[in-house]
């Protein structure tokens, strides 16, 4: 059992209780930002802040308000990723603005942001200014992401490294982000942060691609939609592999489906077969273990005792050994 991970989730837990919005007004405005916050989620990105820190030995106390400013700007990100994809659910509950109304989400979703620059506020001189320029220039990296997701929607080619950026941009980054201001809170040099945050960056990576292989060949998940991305004709890297390596049959065929978008169990069975025909599916599972151990290799090379990885190395696993 993963004991460090089992202690950051109570530490994180705790200081969401301590930090929400309950006494805030207007009530209209910060009832919706704890609202997100409560539909729970994997919490992943402050505990690996948490993590970052511990693996340097550093006081985990110093890492808390930063872990929730990076939980604060996630759930800021997805309350408007939400809209922008009309989303029907979050975590397998209504999302902000369906619960409450579209101007509330977007609005709510701004004073998160907010709140999260507010988390830094009490970082010692010699940090802030390390922090705040990575976890802006993540900030600024992320929305960049989003908007090549937004148009790969209508982008007729999508190539790889196009596809890679995009989820590096608007996944993966923040990941890196979060080990690395952990260990900047715990004193750690440059030379480990970097290869600290090019762990997360590469796990990022490997884990977006789990989420689109998952997404289609994964077991139910009842908090989501079954094979949604084929529904949503989102060119994701199983699109982008089956698109390479398909015949002329296929690849008309794959055309076809995504050309208009229907949640027909035909549409989707026969995506998944030209995905299988084209080997896209293993392709995809090749790359998941390539950014895997390209992520273990940093971690590898992190100066500090081996046991000190120890949790880091099993929530990696963890997390790449997912089914839904």
């Amino acid at each position: 059992m993963n004991t460090q991970l089992s202690d950051c989730q109570t530490i994180i837990s705790e200081a969401l209780d301590e930090y929400s919005f309950k006494d805030f007004e207007p009530v209209e405005l910060y009832g919706s930002c704890d609202y997100i916050l409560s539909l729970g989620g994997k919490r992943l990105r402050p505990i690996l802040c948490l993590m970052g820190n511990m693996l340097f030995d550093g006081d985990v106390n110093e890492a808390i308000k930063p872990a929730l400013a990076i939980e604060f700007f996630h759930n800021f990100t997805l309350m408007h990723d939400d809209i922008m994809d009309e989303a029907p659910l979050r975590r397998g509950k209504s999302p902000v603005h369906l619960k409450f109304d579209l101007n509330t989400a977007i609005l709510s979703g701004d004073a998160l942001l907010v709140q999260a620059y507010r988390m830094f506020e009490d970082l010692p001189a010699v940090h802030f200014k390390n922090v705040i320029q990575l976890f802006s220039k993540t900030a600024e990296e992320l929305c960049e992401g989003q908007q090549y997701d937004k148009n790969f929607e209508t982008q007729s080619e999508v190539s790889y490294d196009e596809y890679i950026r995009m989820i590096e941009y608007k996944t993966a980054v923040l990941v890196g982000c979060a080990l690395q201001i952990g260990a900047i809170t715990a004193d750690a040099d440059a030379d480990n942060q970097y290869k600290l945050y090019e762990f997360g960056r590469n796990l990022g990576i490997a884990f977006q691609l789990q989420d689109d292989y998952l997404d289609v060949f994964g077991e139910a998940d009842f908090g989501k939609v079954h094979a949604g991305d084929i529904i949503e004709n989102k060119k994701t890297i199983l699109y982008v592999k089956a698109v390479e390596a398909a015949d002329g049959n296929n690849l008309i065929e794959l055309n076809k489906w995504y050309s208009t978008k229907s949640d027909e169990t035909q549409k989707i069975e026969a995506v998944k077969k030209i995905f299988k025909d084209t080997k896209a599916d293993l392709a995809v599972r090749s790359l998941i273990e390539e950014f895997t151990q390209k992520a273990m290799h940093f971690l590898d090379k992190i100066d500090v005792p081996d046991s000190n990885k120890t949790a880091l190395r099993e929530l990696a696993n963890d997390l790449m050994k997912r089914k839904i």
